[in-house]
């Protein structure tokens, strides 16, 4: 597990918390509208060891709540060990995956390492291998997505929405396929848009506008009828 970055306050990345987030190297997808390629590909030679995020967290004890892990894909490799020392120190964890490690998640629910799990629902299911880029074994994503709903955690699944990949019909699919799994609306479906930084692993989406406010609020209207709650993130 490499930790390449530590972000040392936020108050948007974990839900009602004042927190930090630990940013690490690697995942097994390769979406090309990834905005964090460099996490990805595995370019940075930066790093932040274990123990001094510990001691950071050690320090900041009275001012920070939570610690939000993300990438990258954490469960890729993430250290099942430092999270229980984050827990010792009385943190609410929060990890962003994309659910293709149901394994991975499921003993970290178990040993209630975690408190919140924002996962990935990076297309309908015909369209995940394109959008990834990858070969994905929907079954682990449906097992993770199972898994959050039976947790009893705090939790929301995520899409970025890209024109004009996403468009009514997508997104329906979208909420067909987890209401299907679930065999109820999940509780929440964040939406967030398309950000044309300049820096993206496939250069095709140098080419792609930012995703206008107008067109996620008519994409949330479509969403509302799959999910009891959808909220469109900045």
């Amino acid at each position: 597990m490499k930790i390449v970055s530590i972000e040392k306050i936020t108050l948007i990345d974990f839900p009602d918390k004042i927190a930090c987030t630990l940013f690490l190297e690697g995942c097994n997808f390769r979406c090309g509208f990834c905005h964090n390629p460099e996490l990805v590909i595995g370019k940075i030679n930066t790093e932040v060891s274990q123990k001094e995020v510990l001691e950071f967290l050690d320090k900041r004890k009275n001012q920070l709540e939570g610690v939000c892990i993300t990438g990258g894909e954490p469960l890729l490799n993430i250290d099942i060990n430092f999270l229980e020392k984050i827990k010792e120190l009385e943190y609410s964890i929060k990890i962003d995956t994309n659910g293709s490690f149901p394994e991975k998640l499921k003993e970290i629910i178990e040993k209630k390492l975690i408190d919140f799990v924002a996962m990935d629902i990076k297309s309908s299911k015909r369209n995940y291998n394109k959008i990834t880029n990858s070969k994905v074994n929907l079954e682990n994503i449906e097992k993770s997505i199972k898994l959050i709903l039976s947790s009893g955690l705090d939790y929301e699944f995520r899409t970025t929405i890209i024109e004009p990949i996403h468009d009514e019909e997508e997104i329906k699919e979208i909420g067909l396929w987890l209401n299907e799994i679930c065999d109820i609306k999940p509780k929440k479906f964040a939406i967030q848009g398309f950000k044309n930084n300049g820096k993206f692993i496939d250069i095709r989406f140098n080419a792609i506008k930012d995703t206008s406010s107008k067109r996620l609020e008519e994409l949330k209207k479509i969403a509302m009828n799959y999910f009891k709650n959808v909220e469109i993130k900045e």
